[in-house]
């Protein structure tokens, strides 16, 4: 759960190019995100995506279809906060696939757990282009307030720090006491996007130990 990919189409990588990338970087976690796109379509690269993150052995999530899960053969799907409730997504695909819950603030991450969250994507680090609907930024007070407020209430969930988050980022958010990181625009940004996600890899290692 370290490093979490989230895909994002761009002019220079198709999905599966830029999933294909990250794999081969170290990542083994991929997050399949087409919003606004047809289902047909989402299952057209879900089918190549699911095949690559097997290879890779890495775990395959989509982005809100829940629909789609199980067609798929994915291992989970990531709801936002306007996607179909956690409660809800738990009770069609039952215990053995990851949800995980966007979150921007504390209570999100408590209603996220009390209905049967495996993780939470907490965000915006700062501001970011591949989100809309932004909730407001958090930056490294805002992680290290709500990373406090979960220690407190006993929550244990893995808690991904998301949005706008580059390389020198890193270090500073793991710190807060968040277990992973997610990123897009860092990666296929990136002059070599392979080598930026080793080295961004490397920083979340040489971090934890």
């Amino acid at each position: 759960m370290e490093l979490q990919f989230i895909t994002h189409f761009t002019e220079k990588y198709s999905y599966f190019d830029a999933a294909h990338l990250a794999l081969e970087g170290g990542c083994r976690w991929v997050q399949l995100r087409m919003k606004d796109t047809p289902a047909e379509e989402v299952l057209r690269i879900g089918r190549e995506i699911e095949k690559l993150c097997r290879e890779y052995g890495a775990k395959f999530i989509l982005d809100d279809h829940v629909e789609l899960v199980r067609e798929l053969n994915a291992d989970g799907v990531h709801l936002g906060k306007l996607d179909m409730p956690v409660a809800e997504a738990r009770r069609l695909l039952g215990p053995e696939y990851l949800i995980g819950a966007t979150a921007n603030t504390f209570e999100d991450i408590e209603r996220g757990a009390g209905q049967g969250a495996d993780y939470i994507g907490l965000g915006p680090f700062r501001f970011t282009q591949t989100k809309r609907n932004l909730s407001p930024v958090l930056g490294l007070e805002g992680y290290r307030t709500i990373m406090e407020r979960c220690r407190n209430a006993g929550i244990a969930l893995p808690v991904v720090a998301i949005g706008g988050i580059t390389a020198a980022d890193v270090e500073n958010i793991l710190a807060t006491g968040v277990t992973g990181i997610a990123l897009s625009g860092a990666l296929l940004q990136a002059e070599n996007t392979l080598e930026e996600t080793q080295r961004i890899i490397n920083i979340i290692n040489r971090t934890k130990q």
